[in-house]
């Protein structure tokens, strides 16, 4: 059975996300699963830091936006509920230079106010480079006249 109560596409997730870090940082929903959402990014000149590396900063962005999507996706009604992260850990566990990294989100605790996720970061030939896990709590959307 689906954890996922919002029946998006991946092109409506990737549309959604348009315009924004996750845009700006190449990051892109390939798969979603009955459990599992996953996406993409590139190791390139907006993903690495000066030592040509995938800087360990855009690994905990594209884990978060794991997290938070995932957790979007749980939520019954969009209007009234939003996810906001309280807290990541990421273990960097191997470098990479080039191609994509692949991410993959997976449910730790789905509960009403607090979601946790873990989330497997890998290079392309399937050898994990970060070990995330990501706390999110769900608030009320506050109404403004």
């Amino acid at each position: 059975m689906s954890i996922w109560k919002q029946d998006l596409s991946l092109d409506k997730i990737n549309q959604i996300e348009g315009g924004t870090l996750v845009d700006h940082l190449g990051i892109e929903f390939i798969e979603k699963r009955e459990n599992s959402l996953k996406a993409k990014m590139p190791v390139d000149r907006r993903t690495i830091q000066p030592m040509g590396l995938l800087h360990g900063g855009a690994s905990a962005a594209l884990a978060e936006t794991m997290g938070s999507v995932a957790s979007m996706l749980c939520l019954e009604d969009l209007s009234q509920k939003a996810p906001v992260g309280v807290e990541i850990n990421a273990n960097h566990l191997r470098s990479v230079r080039s191609g994509f990294v692949y991410a993959t989100v997976y449910p730790i605790k789905i509960g009403r106010n607090i979601h946790v996720w873990r989330i497997v970061i890998d290079n392309e030939e399937g050898k994990q480079v970060c070990e995330s896990r990501l706390t999110i709590a769900i608030i009320d959307i506050k109404k403004t006249n």
